[in-house]
């Protein structure tokens, strides 16, 4: 019978520099009430300069190996989810493979946007669950401040950077680990939400530069009205397959995009709020980084036993949205 995979790490990193609301009454036109009551930001992180999205996973990665008392050595795999990565190849995955020196690894980037650190961990789930790999490490990493333009005052109140990552193993227990996931994609959404420029259609050039193609693009009220409903949706339908009632749930996590979205989630599921993990307000929309970022604070403030039940959700450009269910095994 095969293993299930169960989380023996976790960790996260923040950069230090904070930029608040505030800061961007001075820079566009809003204001701190505005940011607050339609998104739930109050402040968000920025890396530096000459720093990329492998900075921040490799900081996390390296914690995360310590708390799951890994050595760097004995990874076989990384999966690094991320739409920031620090350039076009080599990957994240190699960079941060050879920051942390996990010489015995091989490694692969996921491009799933806000979605994107569950579908990782789905692909990483099923290296343990076959038995060809027994220490995976998944991070989500993405400076968002990289692609964000600071003129824009429609999303650039919206993100923030950081990563956070998990270490993967063969779980002894068959009631403890990851049970199941659901993920979904919707490319009708694409022209909704996307950055266009740096790609293979639109390479970088003085026009793509000019006309801020590399920027963020996002259609808010569109990419709104179908994430309220498809992160609830695919949440309700994981919880459904499984019968799980929401009094057996110890934490929802959801991705931190929209604290309208967070709610809509939870209510579906009949969550008391104190089940779901909310932390938009300190560090706005880290993309990939939110959930292992989001399970990391709640691991570290004691909030999670083993045998606890655990849920992930998420909504991204793509579209992209999925879920998942594990029982907490540390």
């Amino acid at each position: 019978m095969a293993s299930k995979a169960k989380i023996t790490g976790v960790s996260h990193y923040v950069p230090p520099k904070v930029l608040t609301n505030k800061d961007f009454e001075k820079m566009v036109d809003t204001t701190d009430e505005w940011i607050i009551t339609r998104t739930g930001i109050k402040e968000r992180h920025i890396l530096e300069d000459g720093k990329g999205s492998s900075y921040m996973g490799a900081f996390a990665a390296k914690r995360a190996l310590e708390e799951a008392g890994v050595s760097p050595e004995e990874i076989e795999m990384i999966v690094v989810a991320t739409v920031t990565p620090d350039m076009m190849f080599p990957n994240t995955a190699c960079l941060i493979q050879d920051q942390i020196g996990a010489k015995n690894a091989w490694g692969v980037d996921v491009n799933g946007a806000c979605s994107g650190f569950i579908y990782a961990t789905a692909m990483a789930t099923q290296f343990i669950e076959t038995g060809r790999h027994k220490k995976v490490l998944v991070v989500g990493a993405d400076k968002m401040s990289a692609i964000t333009d600071y003129t824009d005052r429609n999303t650039c109140v919206l993100f923030g950077d950081a990563a956070g990552a998990i270490v993967l193993e063969p779980s002894e227990d068959p009631e403890l680990g990851i049970i199941d996931y659901i993920l979904r994609s919707d490319g009708s959404g694409g022209k909704y939400l996307y950055q266009l420029g740096g790609g293979s259609l639109h390479p970088a050039s003085h026009e793509t530069v000019d006309k801020k193609m590399h920027y963020i693009y996002q259609d808010g009220r569109t990419v709104f009205k179908y994430a309220v409903a498809g992160m609830a949706d695919i949440t309700e339908e994981i919880v459904k397959k499984h019968h799980i009632d929401s009094k057996d749930i110890k934490m929802l996590i959801p991705h931190q995009a929209n604290m309208r979205i967070i709610d809509a989630t939870a209510r579906r599921l009949k969550l008391d709020p104190e089940k779901v993990l909310i932390n938009i307000h300190k560090y706005g929309n880290t993309t990939a980084a939110t959930i292992p970022m989001g399970l990391s604070e709640v691991y570290q403030d004691g909030k999670l036993q083993k045998g606890d039940t655990v849920l992930f959700a998420a909504f991204g450009a793509g579209f992209t949205f999925g879920s998942m269910l594990l029982r907490w095994a540390i």
